[in-house]
């Protein structure tokens, strides 16, 4: 806790003056208080320095294969250099990427993790998920289970997988729409990675897929909401136990679309929650036999 300075000096009842952190009496020349904490702050920026007198740099990063500690050697002193200069600055630019990864892990680390940036990004995932996906490759490097697997199958199974944990709902075909695995590639190092680190996963919620899928099929309103509907009932009377989620979802909807005669079939509707048609019918069928079809 800050101690309070009095307004005048505590001795003479003299002025108080504050010079460099300290505050002296100017008639006795008692010091009333020395190296005060300056609550401001201590940084300094090197970018604009006249401005901005931050020292720290960017926060440290999962996503970042060195976890955002190296340094670049930056462009803007090199733009006004002359010729020669220019390419030197180029030249010891490329060899100081080149000494960022000292082994072939760390160089796949960090393609990796630009590739989990951008799958991501193109899919509209918050940072949470891209640092669970990074650190997940992470863990995957030290238990040695990424040696002779894909690392485009690791990039969309450690997304998928973050998406899983945070109980994010994303199918596998939306993630292997966005990255350049083959569903195979993205199997295998999915399984290793439960497998090996015990991901915690658990079943998602079918009617995190209703708003999405709802508009991947261009249902109206009234439908999506009689598809949460139908959904919420095959929930209270224990229909869906052991079935896919998405498929789940993807059979109310077409069963509400089939009430209000809207245009969709059980192949769109499997195709938006990649299950086969089958899935949609069982569903279906289960909830006409429970009459909760209008």
């Amino acid at each position: 806790m800050a101690t309070k300075i009095p307004s005048n000096c505590p001795e003479c009842n003299g002025t108080l003056t504050t010079r460099g952190g300290e505050t002296t009496c100017s008639d006795c020349g008692l010091v009333v208080s020395e190296e005060r904490i300056d609550p401001g702050p201590e940084w300094r920026s090197f970018e604009d320095e006249r401005t901005d007198r931050r020292r720290t740099g960017a926060p440290l990063s999962r996503s970042r294969h060195d976890y955002g500690l190296s340094t670049e050697i930056g462009y803007s002193g090199s733009n006004r250099a002359s010729g020669r200069k220019r390419r030197l600055y180029a030249r010891l630019r490329r060899q100081h990427k080149r000494s960022h990864c000292r082994s072939k892990a760390e160089r796949n680390r960090r393609d990796v993790f630009m590739q989990i940036r951008r799958l991501t990004a193109a899919l509209s995932l918050p940072d949470s998920i891209r640092d669970q996906a990074c650190t997940l490759f992470r863990s995957a490097q030290e238990a040695r289970i990424v040696t002779g697997r894909s690392l485009e199958g690791f990039t969309a199974a450690t997304v998928y997988a973050a998406c899983r944990v945070h109980g994010v709902s994303r199918i596998r075909a939306e993630v292997l729409e966005a990255s350049r695995a083959s569903r195979s590639e993205l199997d295998a190092a999915y399984g290793a990675m439960d497998r090996e680190l015990g991901l915690p996963v658990g079943p998602l919620d079918p009617d995190e897929y209703i708003p999405r899928f709802g508009t991947r099929l261009d249902l109206s309103v009234e439908v999506r909401n009689r598809g949460s509907e139908l959904l919420e009932s095959a929930v209270e009377s224990e229909l869906i136990g052991g079935h896919n989620p998405a498929g789940v979802a993807a059979a109310c909807l077409y069963t509400a679309a089939k009430e209000r005669e809207a245009d969709v079939t059980q192949k769109q509707a499997a195709a938006v929650a990649d299950v086969s048609p089958p899935t949609i019918r069982v569903t279906y069928q289960a909830l006409r036999e429970a009459e909760l079809v209008g």
